[in-house]
């Protein structure tokens, strides 16, 4: 990897990281339906003008059933689930639980295809249970139900990104841009019937306006560009160590400026979670390193 890759990796974790942090900043104010479909459009219409100047097509009459399978699962539920738990869990909770995708992936993938669970995955999936569980008992969120509800609301997000990985894995081949881009106007189109049942908000602080927008524009468009650019220059394995960057900068965040306390049993479950994690995807961290290792002169 070289060292723009490297330069690129981290902002790209750095971006998504913040994503939790502008959750937090929006969603008490707009309310995580409005935050939401703001995000979705936003994220599409930058997609939609860059798609444009570079002649990418969706094909949409073929592939629509595709996008909106994807758009369910892979968007509409778990931005939904991510917003409605940003207005009681913080942002570093938020982003470390987010890292469990994996290891629902591949309980989805065991009991939907049949896939089998090797001794090393099965102590990875109980890793990350256990980081969980220290997460919401060492927090002291077993004592509130609010957060609790939050705790399995970001669970099923997860769980809903194993679903879509496991159905993209086998369902029609297209291009990873065009799933991007068809996805988010596929959530865009199914969550807009629900927005006139959604509370207006009765005022548009510009802060909470501000952090929506760049929720949608940066952690999302212009995210999802960085990702496959990535993708296409360094290869998917590198650009796929994003992921076990993510959480920590989720953590920094919240502290910076959310001033989120970062406690024992925030770093004690963020541990267990990427432990298991990387167990789980058979993901080694000297490999992380040597992705992460500028080139020698």
């Amino acid at each position: 990897m070289s060292t723009a890759q490297l330069a690129q990796l981290v902002a790209l974790a750095a971006i998504w990281g913040s994503s939790f942090m502008f959750m937090r900043i929006a969603v008490p104010q707009l309310g995580p339906l409005w935050l939401l479909e703001m995000r979705l459009v936003a994220a599409s219409l930058i997609l939609l003008i860059i798609s444009r100047a570079m002649r990418r097509p969706l094909h949409i009459r073929k592939h629509w059933r595709h996008y909106m399978i994807l758009g369910v699962f892979n968007t509409a539920l778990p931005f939904w689930a991510f917003a409605y738990a940003a207005q009681t869990l913080p942002a570093s909770m938020l982003a470390i639980l987010n890292s469990t995708a994996p290891l629902w992936g591949l309980l989805i993938g065991f009991v939907w295809r049949g896939k089998p669970i090797t001794r090393r995955a099965i102590v990875g999936l109980l890793l990350g249970m256990s980081g969980v569980a220290s997460l919401v008992g060492l927090g002291g969120l077993a004592v509130k139900p609010e957060a609790l509800f939050a705790v399995i609301l970001t669970a099923s997000a997860a769980i809903c990104y194993g679903i879509a990985s496991s159905y993209a894995e086998y369902a029609e081949k297209v291009e990873t841009y065009a799933n991007a881009h068809g996805s988010l106007w596929a959530a865009t189109l199914l969550l807009l019937p629900f927005i006139p049942f959604a509370p207006m908000p009765t005022v548009w602080p510009p802060g909470a306006v501000a952090a929506a927008l760049i929720l949608g524009v940066l952690c999302t468009g212009v995210a999802y560009l960085m990702y496959f650019h990535l993708i296409a220059t360094a290869g998917a394995p590198s650009a796929l160590t994003v992921g076990y960057l993510i959480p920590l900068w989720g953590v920094l965040w919240g502290w910076l400026f959310l001033d989120e306390a970062v406690g024992l049993h925030t770093l004690l479950g963020a541990g267990l979670v990427l432990s298991g994690t990387m167990l789980v995807t058979g993901f080694r961290p000297s490999r992380l390193l040597r992705a992460l290792k500028p080139p020698t002169a």
